[in-house]
């Protein structure tokens, strides 16, 4: 299978195998995104030991599962080690006792899942690293897990033995809509612009989702198929997402749930009180393990008062269960073709293009010209307006111009009406007037087909199209 994209990560990974000192290199990122495959792809199965942990099993299931690994990678000892301390010690007479040229290459898939309750795993590693790896030029381990709040804590922050240890980090993103486009052209599924884009609004970028795709069908009967038929791979994926990700996700999941009724965020307080969750260090933890997994995002308004800070839901598929999959019968492979046409189905597209759009950051800015400056994006509300105003995404630009973008998801070219054209104005009148700013805004369309040339289109003062968004070269 082609490796689509990762041209950074792929040369990180390669580049450890000619350095002259041991390397440690953590990879991270949210399930089903693709970091085993790019491990694996990059250094062609060359792998002195490889261990993939075990969703849920027990310490003992996972030392069973060592020692098969270390047999089947050429190590003599049959016996199954008795702790974590005992498997690393196996592990290092193992490699010592190897030859051949080049970095010894370690690979530990899922190893939040090898940390399991009491095991001391991360002790052992840790002593095993600080003992004899980090002495050997020959050694590249490579750790990795979608636990991404694990290997925050657990690798990355630890106090401990890994504290500082990491020489490489690789936090893996979903594709962009560019490599989603080179993907399709790779396993020649055929659809439009307009067809990937909502395929990104539901799948997301995330390779896994996008592999299930079957080149014979449109992207409708594919979504049927997958997500509402009764047999549909992705029918029961939301549950088993954050199963495998969260030792107790019933929080998370009421998280999550609560903010897919809130487009643009809620504040602690309001998630505490529409959840009916414990306002503590209990729900600190679980909106960090929901970031750090991608799944929700913190930012600040304009303002940028810690106070204001809000949480929003971000991943596409979460949102694409809550909007439609929860709500449709438990076998009906039609039911997103019924639904193409329908106001839910226009009311969750715009909500996602707005999310397709702050994921694309670096594609606006490169078309506004601003890449190479400081920019700040954020959100603004109005607290006096009547109407009320408020604006997704607002960038603070370093040379003092501020863009308010308003993002417009339409089937064709988006005509500006009297009725927008007011609420726009009245939205840059509040902005002005209650944040004071010294700088000039600018107003900002962004659409998926771009602005008629009428009578009040000529208060924008740039464009940018969903053609922009899947630009990668410049």
């Amino acid at each position: 299978m082609e490796l689509i994209g990762r041209r950074s990560e792929t040369e990180e990974l390669a580049s450890c195998l000619t350095s002259n000192k041991p390397e440690f290199v953590a990879i991270y990122g949210r399930r089903r995104v693709g970091k085993t495959f790019l491990v694996r792809e990059t250094f062609r199965e060359r792998f002195a030991f490889y261990l993939t942990g075990s969703a849920k099993a027990d310490t003992k299931t996972q030392l069973e599962n060592f020692a098969a690994a270390l047999r089947e990678h050429g190590g003599n000892e049959q016996a199954v080690p008795g702790d974590w301390f005992e498997a690393f010690r196996m592990l290092k007479e193992y490699l010592a006792g190897s030859t051949g040229a080049g970095k010894k290459i370690i690979f530990l898939d899922e190893m939040p899942w090898l940390d399991t309750h009491k095991s001391r795993f991360v002790s052992a590693l840790e002593y095993f690293w600080n003992s004899w790896a980090s002495d050997r030029q020959d050694i590249l381990l490579v750790v990795c897990g979608s636990a991404a709040s694990w290997m925050v804590s657990k690798v990355f922050r630890d106090r401990g033995g890994l504290h500082n240890r990491v020489t490489r980090r690789i936090r893996l993103e979903p594709f962009t809509l560019a490599e989603c486009e080179a993907y399709y052209a790779s396993k020649g599924i055929v659809m439009n612009r307009r067809e990937q884009l909502e395929s990104y609004m539901i799948f997301g970028g995330i390779p896994f989702y996008l592999s299930l795709l079957d080149k014979r069908f449109g992207l409708a009967q594919n979504v049927g198929r997958l997500c509402f038929s009764g047999n549909g791979i992705l029918r029961d994926e939301f549950f088993s997402l954050y199963d495998s990700l969260f030792l107790h996700s019933e929080k998370h999941i009421a998280i999550v749930e609560t903010l897919s009724r809130k487009n643009k965020g809620l504040a602690r307080q309001e998630i505490v009180r529409i959840a009916g969750i414990a306002n503590g260090g209990g729900l600190t933890r679980v909106l960090h393990e929901l970031e750090q997994s991608g799944f929700i995002r913190s930012y600040k308004p304009f303002s940028r008062k810690e106070r204001g800070t809000l949480y929003q839901l971000v991943d596409f598929f979460t949102l694409f269960y809550f909007n439609f999959i929860r709500k449709s019968p438990p076998d009906d492979a039609d039911y997103w073709l019924k639904h193409l046409a329908g106001g839910g189905h226009n009311a969750w597209a715009g909500n996602s293009f707005e999310q397709v759009c702050q994921y694309h950051l670096r594609q606006i800015l490169r078309k506004l010209g601003i890449s190479g400056i400081i920019v700040y994006a954020s959100s603004w509300r109005s607290e006096k307006s009547d109407p009320g105003a408020q604006i997704d995404l607002v960038l603070d630009r370093g040379d003092n111009v501020v863009n308010l973008c308003e993002m417009k998801y339409a089937s064709e070219e988006y005509v500006i009406t009297k009725s927008d054209d007011k609420n726009l104005r009245n939205k840059r009148a509040a902005f002005l007037a209650e944040t004071k700013t010294r700088k000039a805004v600018h107003l900002t369309m962004v659409t998926t087909y771009g602005v008629v040339r009428n009578e009040y289109a000529g208060n924008i003062q740039s464009e940018i199209t969903a053609e922009d968004l899947f630009r990668e070269e410049w």
